[in-house]
């Protein structure tokens, strides 16, 4: 029987200039802030004053991470913050991401309650670009639901295939210089796994175990790490770590699937032809139901997405020092996330009935008697909008879906650095390097039963909530039930990269430096989709409408109970097992859906040329750097042409080409030792998504009776085409950027900043009318008779399209000690920032405002830190009618999470985490009346751990 999970249930806009003005108010009042913590120690320290000279407090633990960060980001010449590992295999928090929501401008998706994907300064997921050890990177998860991308083939990055442990530092480029390689438009982040020559000479290590639990799965949750360094001499060194960590998740709630909006006449057949009885309805609602004008919710499901997941990393870095001026490393990840997934769900799914709709009209064999009636419909209630907020039905069908799951995630880098310092004044460095990410599903199945019984549900007044009852339905019945069929996919996505960059650096003088460079990047991405269905498998003739008994278990959630599948019962019944072909016997045809099939090839030539300086302005400290960087990309994809039923039609081949120049300025004027000021103006790009520029598509001959032999100019046979377009341009933008700083302590800072960015080539959809195919890019042999001359009636293409976007976001963060309260409360210390971005509403995927804040006390022997994260509602997509599932989002959340730790020695330490204490709901909509579209729990997590270095 499978395991039951309980769920306790518990504008005004602001211009460029009002932002800038808020950022130069608080600049204004940064020293003012900060004199109290000076005015009670000595100047620039966190810690009170103190009579004797030779008291230095070594600050170690997480105001020691702040203080690295804190310094990394001073010292930077761009716009940057960072995350450092409290100790050798020890970071802020136990995922990556996050650790980066602490930061401002980051806002983070979550997966089963851990940190996925990041947002950064406006911008989504597939606009911020990720490093690591300085090279590129891409590796994607799946997701459990569809509404989260769940098996998107994209530029973005998901975080948790790593373990955090596995890393030293993480940095966040906002600002981009002619040094860095072109892309990730929002900005940079850059992870960097342990050097043997960062952890000193001899011989250091570090162990950690841990284990946990979520107060739904109740299981037991490892995850333990190590770390073993040798440095003989800092001439050569050898650094290896591994992680390892297995858990449990669920995530569970209420969802549909959008909407169903039922024509008049759909109805009127369903009363009058199909007896569906609608007689305890008043006058009114009758016709209200008949007129066509509702809308009624799809689905009305209760659903548990249950996984059992498996991370391991490794790590190995070699450093090599054969001369004084010469560096060279080698570094290696290797990182493999294992996902066993079950999902389960109880949905209305009428077999002779629109969409997914809780009534249904009187189905014929092979279903049983009971499904041969048809529903009655007790009443129903809707909104100013004709959305149905209620039903009460008698004899609706449910459709119960155990749907199976194994996702493999493997991914393997190799980068050799080398640095030459070739004289004083001239040095040479550059990096190659090779990765793969594969993500392969070797099955994804799903068993289907449908049950007949009663429901009532009822969305609230606003249809922001859901609420579902059963009455007089025993859902635990098998003789409630019939089986329906077996569905069997299974999915392919394969990543590489080669990667290559020289790079010279020439000091002029004490003040100037000149910096030139070359790239070489290729990137290439493939994959395929397969789908098996009951009717192409032969599972529908084989199993439909038989009966269920000694083939289900109960399942239990707070939202009630109901049968689900028992594969291994099931597949023996019915001689089953996942396959995409014909059973031996011959049961099922030739798989026909097979999707996404596509090879997209992108290969770049970069160079740079750079002028750095560090001097002075009127007396005052003054640094920074100017350049321009230059770009061609060389675009190839091939991908299936596919018709009616997805039919194979041919394969189209397209090449494409863009290029241009990228300038940028960045700058720092300390006004103090203690107060900078940063201005930075530049042009970045971010290449198109992987699914625009494939070169799959599609064509159809709408007119079977066409003869295109006798007039291939006749445009009466209707053939529409489409496909991706590799010859579209980057997303480009320009942005300026002004920040002020003000350092105080050992980890105090102020900062305000405000940053403008004027966004161009967005792409949408181009429709071509009449043209000749030669001219379409898809081959004419996919349409019998055609050649290249035949007029292609319509033909949609993805293109650049004009206009500028704007985005202008400003940024306030703070943290310090407070050292200037008595003590005890001396240890006591703060990180907080807040964001606010004003965008154009075609930018998607982000919080007009989120803000981060963490309270936290430590002592050299133990600490306490709690932590909060908030983002306000955010949209993935908008759409101008009010009732369309094209607006879509999710709305405002607050997370909660803290962490405590004992030192019982100088090198053992014990450990407490608490992560989603408030076990916050995610709730997603639709519509612009925000109508509820999914809303999970997924737990709070509790671990409990160790770590020893030596």
């Amino acid at each position: 029987m499978t395991k039951p999970y309980p769920v306790r249930a518990k504008r005004p806009n602001l211009k460029s200039f009002l932002l800038a003005t808020v950022a130069a108010v608080i600049a204004t009042v940064c020293p003012r802030i900060a004199f109290a913590q000076q005015a009670s120690g000595t100047p620039g320290s966190d810690t009170p004053a103190s009579s004797n000279p030779g008291d230095d407090v070594v600050v170690t633990g997480y105001r020691k991470s702040l203080s690295d960060a804190r310094k990394i980001k001073k010292d930077a010449v761009i716009q940057k913050d960072a995350i450092v590992a409290e100790d050798m295999a020890k970071f802020p928090e136990l995922n990556l991401a996050e650790s980066l929501q602490r930061l401002p401008g980051v806002q983070i998706t979550r997966e089963a309650g851990e940190g996925r994907r990041i947002s950064l300064r406006g911008l989504g997921p597939d606009f911020a670009r990720v490093q690591l050890n300085g090279m590129e990177v891409l590796g994607n998860v799946d997701s459990a639901q569809d509404s989260r991308g769940q098996r998107t083939r994209d530029r973005a990055f998901d975080f948790n295939i790593f373990a955090s442990e596995l890393f030293q530092r993480v940095e966040v480029e906002k600002t981009f210089e002619a040094a860095q390689n072109e892309g990730g438009m929002a900005g940079t982040v850059g992870l960097f796994t342990g050097k043997p020559f960062d952890y000193g000479e001899g011989l250091r290590g570090a162990i950690s175990g841990k284990l946990g639990t979520n107060q739904y799965t109740k299981d037991a949750q490892p995850r333990v790490a190590a770390m073993l360094s040798q440095n003989w001499d800092n001439r050569f060194g050898i650094t290896l770590s591994a992680a390892y960590s297995r858990r449990k998740t669920t995530e569970q709630g209420h969802n549909d699937y959008n909407y169903t909006k039922p024509s008049a006449s759909t109805l009127n057949d369903l009363v009058n032809l199909g007896g569906l009885d609608i007689s305890h309805l008043s006058a009114a609602q009758q016709a209200k139901f008949l007129s066509g004008d509702l809308y009624f919710a799809d689905g009305n499901r209760i659903s548990s997405w249950n996984a059992q997941q498996e991370r391991l990393g490794l790590t190995a870095a070699v450093q090599w020092r054969p001369a004084d001026n010469l560096l060279l490393t080698l570094d290696g990840l290797y990182g493999q996330f294992t996902t066993h997934r079950d999902e389960l769900h109880l949905a209305t799914r009428p077999i002779h009935g629109p969409g997914s709709v809780a009534f249904d009209g009187p189905a014929s064999a092979p279903w049983p008697v009971a499904f041969q009636k048809a529903s009655v419909i007790n009443n129903i209630a809707w909104d100013s909008s004709n959305y149905v907020t209620m039903t009460d039905v008698t004899g609706t069908t449910f459709g119960s879906e155990h749907r199976r799951e194994l996702n493999e995630n493997r991914f393997k880098q190799g980068v050799l650095t080398a640095k030459w310092d070739a004289s004083d004044s001239f040095s040479v460095d550059g990096h190659f390097g090779y990765e793969k990410s594969t993500y392969e599903t070797p099955y994804d199945d799903k068993f289907y039963m449908r049950a007949k019984g009663n429901q009532i549900a009822n969305y609230g007044a606003d249809g922001r909530s859901a609420s579902f009852q059963y009455p007089g339905t025993d859902l635990t019945n098998p003789a409630n039930y019939t089986m329906d069929d077996f569905y069997y996919r299974a999915f392919h996505n394969s990543s590489e990269l080669w990667e290559g960059a020289l790079n010279l650096h020439y000091k002029v003088n004490d003040v100037f430096a000149l910096r030139a460079g070359g790239a070489y990047h290729r990137f290439t991405q493939d994959g395929t989709d397969l789908f098996y269905d009951g009717g192409v498998n032969g599972t529908n003739g084989e199993a439909r409408g038989t009966s269920v008994a000694g083939i289900t278990d109960v399942f239990t959630n707070s939202f009630g109970s109901w049968l689900i599948g028992d594969y291994a019962k099931g597949f023996a019944k019915y001689n089953e097992y996942h396959r995409l072909g014909p059973k031996p016997d011959g049961t099922g045809g030739t798989i026909q859906d097979i999707e996404n099939v596509y090879t997209t090839t992108e290969e770049t030539f970069s160079g740079f040329a750079q002028v750095d300086w560090d001097g002075e302005l009127f007396g005052k400290h003054f640094r920074g750097n100017v350049g321009v960087r230059g770009y061609h990309t060389n675009t190839h994809s091939m991908g299936w042409i596919q018709g009616d039923s997805y039919a194979y039609l041919g394969t189209a081949d397209v090449k494409g080409e863009y290029s241009g120049v990228l300038p940028a300025l960045n700058t720092v004027l300390d006004l103090t030792p203690e107060v900078l000021v940063r201005f930075a103006a530049s042009q970045n790009l971010n290449r198109p998504g992987l699914g625009s520029i494939a070169a799959k598509g599609s064509a159809f001959l709408g007119n079977d009776t066409c003869d295109l032999s006798a007039n291939a100019q006749n445009s009466t046979c209707n053939i529409s085409a489409s496909r991706g377009n590799p010859n579209l341009k980057p997303y480009k933008d320009t942005t300026l950027d002004f920040s002020v700083e003000y350092y105080f302590g050992k980890v105090g800072l102020l900062s305000a900043s405000v940053f403008h960015k004027w966004i161009t080539n967005f792409i949408g959809s181009e429709t071509l009318e009449n043209i000749p195919f030669s001219e379409t890019g898809v081959p004419f042999g996919t349409i019998p008779g055609a050649t290249a001359n035949t007029i292609v009636k319509e033909f949609d293409m993805p293109i650049n399209i004009p206009g500028t976007k704007n985005l202008t976001g400003v940024e306030l963060a703070a943290q310090a000690q407070f050292s200037f309260l008595p003590k005890p409360f001396d240890n006591l210390g703060a990180v907080a920032n807040f964001t606010y971005v004003d965008a154009d509403e075609a930018l998607t995927g982000i919080s007009k405002t989120s803000y981060n804040a963490t309270l936290y006390y430590e002592t050299n022997r133990w600490g306490i830190r709690g932590s909060l994260n908030h983002r306000s509602r955010w949209y993935t997509g908008h759409n101008s009618t009010v009732m369309n599932a094209g607006t879509a989002g999710f709305e405002a959340s607050t997370y909660v999470d803290a962490a405590a730790f004992y030192n019982i020695t100088k090198t053992f330490q014990v450990t407490l985490n608490a992560i989603n204490l408030t076990n916050q709901k995610d709730t997603q909509f639709w519509g612009q009346n925000r109508y509820l579209y999914n809303q999970t729990q997924s737990g709070t997590t509790y671990t409990a751990g160790f770590s020893y270095k030596f």
